[in-house]
């Protein structure tokens, strides 16, 4: 398992990982198999989807507050239960086949780490396991 930290910079981002995924899954050696990305906090996610244009993600965050709003007579005490509920609508792992020691991504498919409720500085863990 690789473990990667990175900070965030806002409430609501999406920040590519696809680097460090791909770098973990190279420098695992397996060449057939699946790689799990996942993180491990409850007000934050990962996903897949377009990066070439970057009103994507920003669609993709403002949908969410659209439907999630920050503010909606939640009873968490915390004050994020936005972010928590985001969080598990969007999932806390993603799995992308290994090929070839390459991740099998679409032309316009990046992995993405998605923050609900920063700035913080957060992990995401890459495990790269072989095929049987």
């Amino acid at each position: 398992m690789k473990s990667f930290s990175i900070s965030t910079g806002a409430r609501d981002a999406m920040l590519d990982i696809t680097g460090q995924v791909r770098r973990a899954v190279e420098e695992s050696g397996i060449s057939e198999g699946l790689c799990l990305v996942y993180c491990p906090h409850t007000t934050a996610g990962i996903t897949i989807n377009e990066n070439a244009d970057p009103d994507v993600p920003r669609d993709l965050l403002a949908a969410l507050d659209r439907a999630v709003p920050w503010q909606a007579g939640y009873r968490h005490a915390e004050g994020n239960s936005a972010a928590h509920v985001k969080s598990s609508l969007v999932g806390c792992a993603a799995q992308v086949i290994v090929s070839g020691g390459r991740l099998v991504l679409g032309t316009w498919q990046s992995v993405f780490f998605c923050e609900f409720d920063g700035p913080r500085r957060r992990s995401f863990h890459v495990e790269v396991v072989p095929r049987r």
